[in-house]
C-alpha cells in the first residue's frame, strides 16, 4: 500500500540559484538559499596614495566614528588612533611604524561594526601611503 504520491526526481535543467559568470539576472544564492547582498570588494594600491587623500579619508572615518560612538565598542581606540595619524600626516616627518601599526591594527578593531568600510579603507590608504 502507497500512502501519497512519490516524489518526483529532480530536473536536472533546472540550476541552483549559483552561478558563475554568464548572464545570471537573477540575485545571487548563498549554499543555505539566502540572498547575497551588499558585497563589498577593496583592492591594495600600493604606493599610489597621497597624504591628502589618506587626511580626506581619516576625516571621513573620524565622522564616522562621531555619528556611531554609541553602538562602537572601541571607540576611545579608535579616536586614539585618528588622532595618532593626524598628528603624524602633520608633522615634517611622519613616523613609519607607528602609522604602520595603526593600519595593522584598524581592521581588527572595526570588523564587524557598521565603522568596518571607512577603517578599512583609511588602513588601507595608510599602507598605501607607507608603501
Amino acid at each position: 500500500m502507497v500512502i501519497g504520491r512519490p516524489r518526483p526526481e529532480p530536473d536536472p535543467s533546472h540550476g541552483s540559484g549559483i552561478s558563475v559568470g554568464g548572464s545570471n539576472n537573477a540575485p545571487l544564492q548563498n549554499v543555505v538559499g539566502q540572498n547575497i547582498s551588499h558585497v563589498h570588494q577593496s583592492a591594495s594600491v600600493q604606493g599610489a596614495i597621497d597624504v591628502e587623500s589618506v587626511r580626506e579619508l581619516l576625516a571621513s572615518f573620524r565622522s564616522e566614528v562621531d555619528r556611531n560612538e554609541a553602538t562602537l565598542q572601541h571607540v576611545a581606540a579608535l579616536r586614539a588612533m585618528t588622532d595618532t595619524v593626524g598628528g603624524q600626516l602633520g608633522s615634517p616627518a611622519p613616523q613609519g611604524s607607528a602609522l604602520g601599526g595603526i593600519a595593522q591594527a584598524l581592521p581588527a578593531l572595526v570588523a564587524g561594526t557598521v565603522v568596518q568600510q571607512g577603517g578599512e579603507a583609511l588602513a588601507n590608504a595608510i599602507s598605501g601611503l607607507l608603501g
